[in-house]
């Protein structure tokens, strides 16, 4: 049920909670909670572009509230401008991200800081203490220091969908965006959350023109910005210092300063423990609420201060207790009660408040049942998928470069962010480099100057519209000597399959106008384009053994369609079997391509074929060197 709500100046808590007076319980994760919050709150434009852990966001919106615009961006740049367009006009718009996404929209989230907005604009950014399936552990608290926008980070799924309602209000009432921060144990954690109506706000889209807000070339008005900026600010410290997210509990002089998730290890341990403990729990690490924090700084002892990711909330207390002539004890990372890398944990937690204490850590073991359920699970680095296109791509380069007497360690072969990835893997070992979005084509770019040969970059369909199509026009404009292969897989495989402007897809259903890269590509001005089957070793092969020879840049689209929708469709092909009296054992077939779905038989000197991991894709029946491996229906034909 959607419930309207009336146009007013702000929009506090009581009024949309009042209006929604339908509620229920609902077991959700994290990602599901901030869904509900952000329907709740009115939103109308939902954007991004896909990065584990934010990915489930923008999903579950489009699959609520269709009618919602919950669809995905070429990158994060792009999101950001068209939900700054939205809240323009005065309507609520949501935009999210993983960590290391902020980075890409980083510059219009500054001039975007200066502008503010009229409808509530929240950034939701997915940190990933760990890192569990980022680059980095980046912390993206600083860009709210950088960019004098408000920093909000929730502790729980229940507290993650009651603090997005808060980031709308707070957004409108002091018309700025609204950095929401998580970390992948809150957006992945699953919980009891309590959820209200869906709510649409009456309101009428409108626009009016303002030069010294909205023109950045105003330079007079960007100092007027500014100021504006640090007074708002300001206000917003004020409101954090009283705000209902941030309280204390306990009366001891022990004081525990914490943030985010790690205040449910705080939850878990201190009942296990003898000490005398008094908890600060905040959601506004920027800006920090300092009278709050100093208040409750004068009431102990001395304090630890507890957070995943950098020192970031222990440096800012640090220097609130200076500013106030506090000479209170804090430690925390940077006195190494707690570890600067990776992920916090209730155990991490225990042994730095018994050091706190004077006493002795202890050392962490897991539960009986948990360590021999890990004694049991066998070794197993990640994979391509049997049947995944990519595994083609990798080989016919590979043996497009001994074909030519290119040593496989001469030529470079740059990688870049998707599941080919994974070639860095034994048997293949391709890539070399795996660095941003974007960057093989860069990275090649420049070694292909101070190399002075054709170095290759390897880029998927979604991240080459992410962030490749510059790159490659720079190599068009200086006639840079790369060979480009985009593994045109037709999804945004790596993140759960969602659409880019390549597959003419959308998230609620809508039908796009497809992109054509070829089309594309050859319109940026590059001579040598062709598109093959990857699972075609020969031609691939044979391709990118001429693109080799061109002088200039060349590309080869790599286009089949990821094998997971496949498999779901139930279209794979038909399944090879091993001629047993033709198999001499010598596992050509594994050690060139790496296929889970082929498997030695030590007892038979032979290898078998897994038949529930087998597609059908037919690499190995192209690499066997003895012709042992055939489809049904070649043995037929030669029978």
């Amino acid at each position: 049920m959607v419930v309207i709500v009336e146009t007013v100046k702000a929009y506090p808590s009581d009024l949309v909670k009042s209006k929604a007076k339908k509620r229920e319980k609902k077991l959700l994760m994290g990602n599901e909670a901030i869904a509900y919050g952000a329907l709740e709150s009115g939103v109308v434009f939902a954007t991004g572009y896909p990065g584990t852990p934010s990915t489930e966001v923008i999903e579950t919106i489009a699959h609520l509230k269709p009618e919602v615009f919950a669809e995905w961006a070429p990158n994060e740049k792009v999101a950001l401008e068209e939900a700054a367009g939205v809240a323009y006009t005065g309507l609520r718009a949501l935009v999210t991200m993983k960590c290391v996404g902020l980075n890409v929209a980083a510059d219009p989230l500054m001039s975007l800081a200066y502008s503010g907005v009229e409808g509530g604009l929240v950034i939701l950014v997915a940190d990933d203490p760990g890192p569990h399936t980022s680059q980095t552990e980046q912390d993206d608290r600083y860009y709210g220091k950088l960019s004098l926008l408000p920093v909000l980070e929730p502790a729980d799924p229940q507290e993650a969908h009651d603090l997005i309602i808060y980031a709308y209000e707070l957004s409108e009432r002091h018309k700025v965006p609204v950095i929401f921060r998580t970390t992948t144990r809150v957006n992945h954690t699953t919980a009891d959350v309590d959820v209200g109506e869906f709510v649409e706000l009456n309101r009428e889209p409108k626009f009016k023109k303002d030069i010294e807000r909205y023109v950045r070339a105003s330079m007079d008005g960007n100092r007027r910005r500014h100021k504006w900026l640090n007074e708002t600010l300001r206000k917003i410290e004020e409101e954090f210092n009283s705000m209902p997210f941030n309280w204390v509990e306990g009366e001891g002089r022990i004081g525990i300063i914490v943030e985010g998730a790690p205040y449910n290890y705080v939850r878990e341990v201190l009942p296990k423990l003898d000490g005398d403990f008094k908890v600060l729990k905040l959601s506004t690490p920027h800006p920090l609420p300092r009278k709050l924090v100093v208040d409750f700084l004068k009431t102990v002892d001395f304090a630890i201060v507890i957070e995943d990711g950098a020192p970031f909330l222990e440096e800012e207390v640090k220097i609130a207790a200076y500013e106030a002539g506090l000479n209170v004890p804090i430690y925390g990372k940077r006195t190494v009660h707690l570890p600067l890398e990776g992920e916090l944990n209730p155990s991490l937690i225990r042994n730095a408040l018994l050091r706190l204490l004077g006493r002795e850590a202890e050392e962490y073991t897991k539960p009986e049942e948990v360590a021999y359920a890990e004694s049991l699970a066998p070794k197993r680095p990640p994979v391509m998928c049997p049947g995944c296109p990519h595994r083609g791509s990798y080989r016919a380069a590979l043996d497009a470069l001994r074909d030519l007497k290119l040593g496989r360690y001469s030529v470079p072969i740059h990688g870049d962010i998707g599941c080919y990835a994974l070639s860095l893997l034994p048997p293949l070992e391709a890539i070399w480099t795996e660095f941003v979005m974007g960057a093989s084509i860069s990275l090649a770019n420049g070694q292909s100057v101070a190399i002075k040969k054709k170095i290759i970059a390897t880029i998927g369909d979604s991240t080459f519209f992410h962030n490749g199509i510059q790159p490659l026009v720079d190599a068009v404009y200086k006639n840079l000597d790369v060979l480009v292969m985009i593994l045109d897989n037709r999804t945004t495989a790596m993140t759960g399959h969602q659409p880019h402007p390549g597959t003419g897809g959308s998230e609620t259903g809508k039908k796009f106008k497809e992109v054509d890269i070829e089309a594309l590509v050859k319109a940026l001005g590059v001579q040598y384009v062709k598109t093959v089957d990857p699972y075609d070793l020969k031609a691939t092969r044979e391709a990118i053994k001429e693109a080799m020879q061109v002088k200039g840049p060349a590309v080869i689209i790599a286009r089949r369609e990821c094998v997971i929708p496949v498999i779901r469709r139930g279209e794979i092909g038909e399944i090879p079997v091993v001629v047993e009296e033709k198999c001499t054992g010598c596992k050509a077939c594994i050690l060139l391509t790496g296929c889970p779905a082929l498997v030695y038989d030590p007892e038979t000197n032979k290898v078998k074929i897994d038949e529930l991991l087998c597609t059908g894709c037919g690499v190995c029946n192209q690499l066997c060197p003895f012709d042992a491996i055939n489809f049904p229906s070649e043995l037929e034909r030669k029978s």
